[in-house]
């Protein structure tokens, strides 16, 4: 069987997910979960990705991300290689990971972006892990709402542009 095709082209959004293999945990503690993220800072400065939201679920995660040179494929090689290839190492194992390929869903950005970022920002929410967003310390929403102190890597402030900066109320809503 042939994998899909992923559309790929400079400039494109997309909302990429990827599911341990078997739906067994990819992350099984905190030293997991950063090195993830220090994957995403290398895709940013290596292929130019832009990440505007994520999330580090348990057995998956989500991502909302944005490719100025339309290399989709080379950056998640990249993501998911490197962190199947640490995880390995450090738990002695071999083979997949991840549930075979990522999947990236194209979106329109100006109409889907806000509902894309709190979609994923709910997550951990709807899956009853945590009662409130602000209450889960892997996704990208503690550095919306100024809890931590922003990555250089991460972009919130194309989300957050379509709230007024001067209207408390709108960015309370988010």
């Amino acid at each position: 069987m042939t994998r899909s095709l992923c559309i790929e082209y400079p400039g494109a959004y997309y909302h990429i997910t990827s599911r341990g293999n078997e739906r067994k945990n990819i992350f099984f503690n905190n030293g997991e979960r950063k090195s993830f993220l220090s994957y995403l800072k290398s895709g940013h400065l290596r292929y130019s990705a832009i990440i505007h939201a994520f999330c580090l679920m348990n057995n998956h995660y989500h991502l909302f991300m944005e490719t100025p040179l339309g290399n989709l494929s080379q950056i998640m090689r990249h993501i998911n290689g490197a962190y199947t290839n640490y995880f390995n190492t450090k738990h002695s194992r071999r083979g997949h990971l991840f549930q075979g390929r990522y999947k990236a869903i194209l979106v329109e950005a100006d109409s889907y972006a806000g509902e894309l970022s709190r979609y994923i920002h709910l997550n951990p929410v709807r899956a009853g892990i945590v009662p409130l967003t602000e209450k889960f310390s892997w996704s990208s929403y503690q550095y919306y709402i100024e809890k931590k102190k922003k990555l250089d890597w991460l972009t919130v402030d194309f989300i957050l542009c379509y709230f007024d900066k001067d209207n408390l109320q709108d960015r309370k809503r988010y």
